[in-house]
């Protein structure tokens, strides 16, 4: 297993990390056992980066991995979770959070804690007037934490606020060669870098689809160059050839996951990807581009929409649902756009000004299509079920 070198600590850290999110299941549930042998197959095979948060698999998945590395295997690995803003509303609140992790985990420290999906500055700041950021930084200090930082899912310019408000120790994004333009994006990923801030790259394969969702011109475009390699190998060799990354996150769920991916990371090294290699890229993602049904690159000119719409973002989630067949659709729509933030940036916001229309430098008439992503995303029971899910994850007000 392959490893790169945090620069702000110097922790050497496996370039394959593992996401404790799809453990193997059994009869529709988490299955516990083959869960803890996996995590452990994952330590023998040089993992030592670790990624879970307080309410993945209902709160299964701390709990799981604390199990796991009881046998004395805690001192080999790093260990990742996230403090969820969005059920903060004080900050004892956040406390009793951090006091139940810890007791999930079986440990008395955490080496990489994450705000969890920080969309906005307005959920920062919120955070630093509740005292929450001052305390991490007590708790960092103490050795409780190690390093603070934050996973995000929104749009360029929010990342980039957010990346240049606070002395970081690392960062978290969603990153693939379909999401070079979206959400913080290459930009994104050079701007962190530039400012000394480590990179954790979640999604790799956007949640398999990457895998087995492929359009088939793609395929046969990757199969023209080299039929044994698969599109999970073209993806994460595309992301390790980024010196930039740090570790790359993948919620393996079997063995032959595993096996397939520490193959990789025991291969891959930055910048070994040939011209004719990139150029394979390339032709995948005009293939992808063409594909899509609007046309938006994410180059950011038509922001920032007076009254909060996330352009790039509603065009993103929308083509996805027809370019990958994704069927999570309305859950990321809700979950990008600021569902669980103070701030969201549907597509039903747009006052239908124009402003956006008049920097577009591909021509999109973006009135016309907010309007059917809203009524395809969105629907007459949106705002009720953003509610009632809001209630249910305690989002403050």
């Amino acid at each position: 297993m392959l490893t790169r070198k945090n620069s702000k600590n110097n922790d050497e850290l496996s370039i394959l990390g593992f996401g404790c999110m799809r453990f193997p299941t059994k009869n529709g549930s988490v299955d516990e056992k083959a869960s803890i042998e996996l995590i452990r197959k994952c330590i023998d095979k040089g993992i030592n980066y670790f990624d879970t948060a307080y309410f993945y698999n209902g709160g299964k998945s701390e709990s799981i991995l604390g199990k796991a590395l009881s046998d004395g295997r805690r001192e080999m690995v790093k260990v990742a979770t996230k403090l969820p803003p969005f059920m903060v509303s004080s900050l004892s609140g956040a406390k009793k959070i951090l006091s139940t992790q810890l007791s999930r985990l079986m440990t008395d420290y955490i080496d990489y804690y994450l705000l969890h999906m920080l969309s906005d500055m307005s959920v920062f700041d919120k955070m630093k007037d509740m005292g929450v950021i001052g305390w991490l930084e007590e708790l960092k200090e103490q050795g409780v934490i190690r390093n603070i930082g934050f996973s995000f899912h929104g749009s360029g310019i929010d990342f980039e606020q957010l990346i240049t408000a606070y002395p970081w120790d690392f960062c978290q994004i969603q990153y693939n060669y379909l999401d070079v333009n979206n959400q913080a994006g290459r930009s994104g990923l050079m701007l962190a870098h530039s400012l000394g801030i480590p990179v954790i790259v979640m999604e790799p394969l956007r949640g398999g689809r990457l895998a087995d969702r492929l359009p088939s011109e793609v395929i046969q475009e990757f199969h023209a160059y080299n039929r044994n390699t698969t599109p999970v190998e073209w993806a994460l060799r595309w992301l390790w050839n980024h010196p930039e990354i740090t570790v790359v996150l993948s919620g393996m769920s079997d063995e032959a996951q595993l096996e397939e991916n520490s193959r990789i990371a025991g291969e891959m090294q930055a910048d070994s990807l040939t011209d004719n290699e990139l150029e394979v890229y390339e032709r995948v993602m005009k293939i992808i581009h063409e594909k899509t049904k609007i046309p938006c690159t994410g180059c950011g000119y038509c922001m920032p929409c007076p009254f909060g719409v996330n352009i790039p973002g509603c065009f993103s989630v929308y083509n996805d649902k027809y370019l990958l067949k994704e069927k999570r659709n309305k859950i990321i729509y809700i979950r990008t756009l600021g569902g669980l933030s103070n701030q969201p940036a549907y597509a039903s916001i747009c006052k239908n000004c124009g402003k956006c229309e008049k920097h577009c430098p591909q021509g999109i008439e973006i009135r016309e299509e907010l309007k059917r992503i809203k009524k395809e995303m969105e629907g007459p029971l949106f705002n009720t079920g953003l509610k009632i899910a809001r209630r249910f994850m305690k989002v403050f007000r």
